[in-house]
């Protein structure tokens, strides 16, 4: 009886574009390399896919890439048995997405070979030695984004600009290889207007129909590739980015540092500073309702404008989108304003985030006067009347937060799963009848727990101390599952049970196998502990593993305690 054919894939990879316009570049002495070790398995019955699995020009620090997203998808249909690399690094340089390729690989059947190492995955030994071999391509990976990162930020507290499209005003430095900008005149009078009518007019959706008529146009650049951008009119999203560019005054910014410039600048920074000052304010400022007059919508007010940092410093911007006719806020991190990408930026809804932010500080001053730990110094009488006083202030701050929360709140700093907050102390002093010098140090200051729960494109924020919720519909979908399969062991056929609850056979036969989640697991979606991230669509998608320790690691529970 003959062999069966293994279909063998060759995936190539390389970081950068460089060379790969060349007739015979990396990516095809990988390819031949590969063919020709694919040639000397013959005997085995390998067999090469026709088709080319090429990404140039991709970082492996990614699974993100079109010809992996190829590659797995063939090998998902069952197409591929054998996925053929040069080196093993080429298949990714992280060695958490090396597990998820390898649990991949495995679920569809499909083997992996490097050409220039041996390794034999079936055998625990191989498994150690080629998670050795990543660990130390990833560390590579990291020390190079480390150094570069370094690099990156010691010349810009040199003033050095570290390339990129120039922003409007700026041309590159005529000689490479000096790190630096210098004015483009013509251009220099669009930024100078663009200042100049925000002054004059005070908003910006006014300076974006002035510069329309006027004629003024954003930067065109030319790509290496025969693409132009921009020479186009302004967005309201790119006078915000020339209005907030410290470049204009002479400075680099890194994060959170302005640094000065090699460059010369083209605004007075008086000039800026106003501009800064103005737009401060608007943010702040409250809007009238359409169609009225006089009257300020509470919930149109950003309240905690100025007042918020995310994890690198950058400050948290309200701004609004429209749908359906609604007005929709939001606080977004400043990098995101301009068109940014940055996926550790934030984006939260405005007041969701507002009613958090006043529950966490409702919550701590609740605490602190049960306790009285409000005050440095606390004696019976004091403590009582700061009780009564700072009840008070907490349904101002829970009910009325608009004006309140601004004044109490001196400023905070977002993070992954945590927020602190600093009070103010003259307004919190004020307000419960002290001097600021009598109140406790740590009553103004508030830490708690903070996190943005993904439920599809839906987000909810969840803060302070809160109980678990549970998900009704994953609870829903695990109570038909049992009911289901025990459906299945009295004898009815999966067609029936499809057709008394009007689903297809699919929907019953990927749900049904949500009873075979470990004990453990399904208390805890019963009891609303599952990973915040955790959706019914995630455990769907894939057969449930029946080792019950493997679906912890994959659906992000603790390890359990035993298996079946």
């Amino acid at each position: 009886m003959s062999k069966p054919k293994i279909r063998c894939a060759v995936y190539t990879r390389k970081s950068s574009d460089e060379g790969l316009d060349q007739d015979f570049n990396s990516l095809d002495a990988q390819h031949e390399a590969c063919l020709a070790y694919i040639a000397s398995q013959r005997h085995e019955c390998w067999v090469p896919d026709k088709a080319r699995h090429d990404d140039g020009g991709i970082s492996g620090g990614t699974l993100e890439r079109p010809a992996m997203r190829r590659l797995l998808a063939d090998i998902d249909e069952g197409r591929i048995q054998m996925v053929v690399v040069y080196k093993i690094d080429r298949l990714t340089r992280s060695l958490a997405d090396f597990a998820k390729l390898v649990e991949r690989f495995d679920a569809a059947g499909c083997s992996f070979v490097s050409v220039t190492q041996a390794f034999n995955t079936a055998s625990s030994m191989g498994r150690l030695t080629l998670n050795v071999l990543l660990s130390f391509a990833q560390f590579e990976r990291e020390v190079t984004a480390e150094r570069i990162r370094d690099k990156i930020a010691a010349s810009k507290k040199k003033g050095m600009w570290m390339g990129g499209v120039p922003p409007l005003g700026y041309n590159p430095h005529p000689d490479p290889k000096v790190r630096g900008l210098v004015i483009d005149h013509s251009e220099a009078k669009t930024v100078k207007a663009l200042f100049n009518l925000y002054v004059a007019l005070g908003c910006l959706n006014a300076v974006m129909r002035k510069a329309k008529d006027t004629g003024l146009r954003s930067k065109q650049h030319h790509f290496k590739s025969g693409r132009k951008q921009g020479g186009t009119v302004f967005s309201r999203g790119q006078i915000y980015a020339v209005l907030r560019n410290p470049i204009y005054i002479g400075k680099i910014k890194h994060k959170t540092h302005l640094w000065d410039g090699q460059h010369e600048a083209i605004i007075e920074i008086v000039l800026f500073e106003q501009v800064q000052a103005m737009m401060q304010g608007a943010g702040a400022r409250p809007r009238n309702k359409p169609g009225t007059q006089g009257n300020r919508s509470k919930t149109e007010t950003a309240s905690l404008t100025g007042k918020l940092r995310d994890e690198t410093g950058d400050r948290l911007t309200p701004t609004h989108t429209k749908r359906l006719g609604r007005r929709l806020r939001y606080y977004v991190s400043n990098r995101l304003i301009s068109g940014g990408t940055d996926p550790s930026g934030w984006r939260l809804p405005a007041p969701a985030l507002e009613q958090a932010v006043a529950d966490i500080i409702a919550q701590h001053l609740t605490k602190r006067a049960s306790i009285h730990q409000i005050c440095v110094t606390p004696d019976v009488q004091t403590s009582e009347a700061v009780s009564i006083k700072a009840r008070a202030l907490i349904q101002k701050v829970r009910k009325e937060h608009s004006d309140p929360l601004t004044r109490i709140l001196a400023q905070g700093q977002l993070s992954k799963g945590h927020i602190t907050l600093q009070l103010d102390p003259e307004f919190l002093a004020s307000e419960l009848g002290l001097e600021p010098s009598q109140v406790a140090p740590s009553a103004l200051q508030v830490e708690a727990p903070f996190e943005l729960r993904r439920r599809g494109v839906e987000g909810k924020i969840v803060s302070g101390e809160c109980e678990p919720e549970p998900d009704k519909t994953m609870i829903r979908a695990l109570a038909h599952a049992h009911e289901w399969t025990s459906a299945l062991r009295m004898g009815k056929s999966l067609i029936d049970i499809a057709a008394k609850t009007r689903h297809s056979d699919s929907y019953v036969r990927t749900r049904a196998q949500l009873a075979f989640l470990a004990p453990d697991i399904q208390r805890a979606i019963l009891d609303g502990r599952q990973p915040p991230e955790l959706t019914l669509e995630q455990i769907v998608r894939k057969p449930i593993p029946l080792d019950w320790n493997v679906q912890a690691r994959i659906y992000g529970f603790q390890a359990l305690k035993s298996s079946p």
